[in-house]
């Protein structure tokens, strides 16, 4: 039967799938043509352009569509030769190229690769890729193809497939440092780890199951008039009950794991930030602000700004998603209306929350000054809700140090004073909240996934320690489950096409 992806095993009628098709008019299917090709680098004018090849006609490829310029006829693997790249029927020269044979297993596919660095011009691209498709032997990829090779030949894991997805898509500085440490492999050697203590610990389980009736009833005798406790079976062999100890560690080692505050995924997906506050009081200004341009309308009207806007940005390294929201306050309008309880919703979901307030508005003028924060904001406050008092150069009087908290920031956005220092002071609070404390040898869980299969492990081993004696069997099966619970996470027991599908589809064809 034959299968589209490599490193399965499949019948093949002939031993070599092209062998037929070089004295044959039998036209191969794609799943019988095992060498693809994809351009790896951006469409579009630039420099150089890659053209990846990878499977058992690579070398193949590069002696049929490539030709001699100062190197010879065989290529040197992991070394970069000039060439020219040819038509394979009409021998026309396409471009001069430098060209890199991997062999196999050592590349990233694990099998015979060869990379075409060629001039990326719209006509050359199209040329290159017409003369790979006249090969018999050769079809287009499949998105994510090339990586999914690597994962199937053992060069990854789906950790380390993930973390090079998101290293492709990171678009900050933090984003980028959570998903190379994925690409790496810091989670996977994490992961096997655990899953190489709960095999210990069934290892245990199973030689009690296996020898355990040999214990004889003196040898209970003995421990009772010893004064040794004698709660099990499992204590009679100092092995299976070192499994239900090591066990009980895993257990914490994993919920220390997953009590990050998801952490990882935020950081993955985006912090949401929720701007509110009062109407009039700069939201929107604050919005423009941060965008940089005039992203959402101002005006001294007050609920000009009715709905949720949203936008990504760059705070400090952090990816922030910035939702601008309505002015609190009560309202008969009843669109306004509309627009104030989705704000609330915005603020109920954020993972941070910034109320600006006009500081003109909230300032005490009795005694010391202090701010005084309206009716309306205060059902929306947070722990960790921070605040931006704009408008601050229509204050004569300075406040004093002491009437003003940490994450309290004084502005002015008309004149632009104080608000470096506010940014400064977000990207300081964004960092200490999400990188503060990471440990390089527990990565942070930056998947759903990840975090489904951790706590299915961890309800696997509960039950393993709340068996009865007389429940060992069971308890054994249940310490199968954690291993596989935690191997689904490497991809080791993964299995289910529409998972794996689902992954590689996420890269783009070259890759």
């Amino acid at each position: 039967m034959l299968q589209l992806w490599r490193g399965s095993t499949i019948q093949k009628a002939v031993k070599h799938p092209h062998a037929s098709i070089l004295n044959s008019e039998v036209a191969l299917s794609d799943a019988q043509r095992k060498t693809i090709y994809a351009l790896s680098t951006p469409p579009g004018k630039a420099g150089i352009a890659v053209v990846r090849v990878s499977g058992p006609d690579a070398l193949d490829v590069w002696r049929r569509v490539t030709r001699k310029s100062k190197s010879g006829n065989t290529p040197t693997p992991w070394m970069m030769q000039r060439r020219h790249v040819v038509d394979p029927e009409t021998g026309e020269k396409l471009d001069d190229s430098l060209t890199v044979f991997f062999k196999g297993p050592k590349s990233f596919t694990t099998e015979d690769t060869l990379e075409l660095h060629i001039h990326s011009g719209r006509a050359v691209l199209s040329a290159v890729l017409r003369a790979l498709a006249k090969l018999p032997y050769c079809r287009p990829a499949a998105p994510g193809e090339f990586t999914r090779l690597a994962f199937e030949g053992g060069r990854l894991d789906l950790t380390q497939v993930e973390g090079l997805r998101d290293l492709i898509d990171a678009e900050t500085e933090a984003q980028r440092r959570v998903a190379i440490s994925g690409a790496e492999g810091t989670a996977r050697a994490r992961y096997e780890a655990l899953r190489s203590q709960i095999l210990e610990c069934l290892v245990f389980v199973e030689g009690y199951i296996d020898f355990g009736e040999d214990v004889d009833e003196l040898g209970q005798e003995v421990m009772i008039k010893e004064g040794r406790s004698f709660t099990s079976p499992i204590a009679l062999l100092s092995e299976a009950a070192l499994a239900r100890d090591r066990a009980m560690n895993i257990i914490d080692s994993i919920r220390s794991h997953l009590d990050d505050n998801r952490r990882g995924e935020i950081l993955r997906s985006g912090i949401k930030l929720a701007i509110f506050g009062p109407p009039n009081a700069g939201k929107s200004s604050l919005f423009n602000f941060l965008a940089q341009r005039d992203a959402a309308i101002t005006s001294p009207i007050p609920g000009t700004t009715r709905d949720v806007l949203t936008l990504t940005l760059d705070i400090g390294g952090f990816p922030v998603v910035l939702s601008d929201t309505a002015g609190l306050r009560e309202t008969v309008d009843t669109v306004e209306k509309i627009g104030v309880g989705r704000a609330g919703n915005a603020i109920k979901e954020a993972d941070l929350s910034l109320c600006v307030l006009s500081l003109p508005d909230v300032l005490s003028s009795s005694g010391n000054a202090r701010v005084r924060l309206p009716d309306e904001v205060k059902g929306h406050l947070k722990p960790n809700t921070l605040f931006l008092l704009n408008k601050s150069d229509m204050i004569t009087s300075l406040l004093s140090e002491h009437n003003i908290r940490p994450q309290f920031w004084p502005v002015s956005l008309r004149t632009s004073k104080g608000t470096q220092l506010f940014l400064d002071g977000l990207a300081e609070v964004l960092r200490t909240r999400y990188t503060d404390g990471i440990d390089c040898t527990s990565p942070l869980i930056t998947h759903a996934r990840h975090r489904d299969f951790l706590e299915q492990a961890v309800m696997h081993l509960e039950e393993f320690v709340a068996f009865s004696p007389s429940e060992i069997d069971i308890a054994a099966e249940s310490l199968r489950y954690a291993a596989r619970a935690i191997g689904s996470v490497s991809g080791l027991d993964v299995g289910v096409e529409e998972v794996l599908g689902g992954i590689f589809s996420s890269f783009c064809v070259g890759k």
